[in-house]
């Protein structure tokens, strides 16, 4: 609490020396104006005294030294305008930097605060479970249920550890996928059984068409399934319904993967494939995640030419779909 109050008034600080500076800025710059207009000025009717009136050509100098002030006027607003708006388009550009930075350092201990408590709690849970088996004789049931929890909790450390993984590779340019004929229905299908097996009190079904084929990396495509499984999981009550649909039509293959949340507002549409973002609360309260599942998932969505959009689901809940190409 006292380092976020810290940084707060850090970032405040920072702010107020900002808009001090740029305003000292723009008032030099004000002031520099007005005094080269004020000895331009004098400069004119300096010369317009040393003239005789009753000269010959009096007339004409005297329009002469007021164009020559009234270009100069011109000048000196010309010039301060360009200077200002270049001024103000480095400040636009630094601000915006600025804040951007900040906002990703803030996502980045965000993203600390939740894969530290999702790094702890499989760890957490799989050490008590094998301390028990170890100190207490139990019976083959209840032995299966144990080990049967930590596989899922091994299963669930193992998937953070791909998605972080993946995710550091996409970032780095590191990762190119490999192109192979992937039967897509078995993949789905595996998938969603896995999900059944380690969620035995959730309802998952399935309705996957068969022998749908497309070309794609099948690790990349797995993951991407899983992401959306998982996230319907997390994001819906557990007495509701996940539904997961692969079917071909109009020359395309789309997998949907459907819940019975509270939904999405539109806003939130816009943001749920950024990178660590995380729908309501952006710490590690609320739901479990890390705020990389749908940002990875969109990612292998573009590498195989596919799209990855969200739509209401009626009378609750989201529908994630991918939609593919057939070949």
């Amino acid at each position: 609490m006292a380092f976020t109050f810290y940084k707060t008034k850090k970032l405040r600080f920072i702010f107020i020396v900002y808009w001090f500076l740029l305003l000292y800025i723009v008032a030099a710059l004000v002031w520099w104006f007005i005094a080269l207009n004020t000895l331009n000025h004098q400069m004119a009717e300096y010369e317009a005294a040393q003239l005789v009136k009753d000269a010959p050509g009096y007339f004409e100098s005297m329009q002469k030294i007021l164009a020559i002030e009234k270009r100069k006027t011109a000048q000196y607003a010309g010039e301060g305008a360009v200077f200002f708006l270049l001024i103000l388009a480095g400040a636009v550009f630094i601000f915006r930097a600025v804040r951007r930075q900040f906002r990703q350092n803030l996502e980045q201990q965000n993203f600390i605060m939740a894969i530290t408590h999702e790094l702890k709690t499989p760890v957490a849970v799989t050490k008590l479970n094998l301390e028990t088996l170890q100190k207490r004789k139990l019976q083959e049931s209840q032995q299966q249920k144990l080990i049967q929890n930590t596989i899922q909790e091994a299963n669930r450390l193992n998937d953070l550890c791909n998605n972080i993984l993946l995710s550091s590779q996409i970032e780095a340019g590191g990762y190119s996928i490999t192109t192979e004929s992937v039967h897509l229905s078995e993949l789905a299908t595996a998938c969603t059984q896995d999900f059944i097996t380690r969620y035995p009190a959730r309802k998952i079904i399935a309705s996957i068409q068969n022998d749908l084929f497309i070309q794609g990396d099948p690790l990349m495509l797995q993951m991407a399934i899983n992401n959306l499984i998982d996230n319907a999981l997390k994001y819906s009550p557990k007495e509701m319904t996940v539904l997961i649909t692969l079917q071909n039509s109009e020359n395309n293959i789309s997998l949907s993967v459907s819940d019975e949340g509270k939904g999405l507002d539109e806003n939130e549409k816009k943001k749920i494939f950024t990178k660590y973002y995380r729908v309501g609360n952006k710490a590690t309260k609320g739901a479990k995640g890390t705020g990389l599942g749908l940002y990875l998932t969109q990612k292998i969505a573009k590498q195989h030419g596919a799209r990855v959009f969200v739509k209401n689901n009626i009378p609750t809940g989201s529908i994630f779909t991918i939609a593919f190409n057939s070949y």
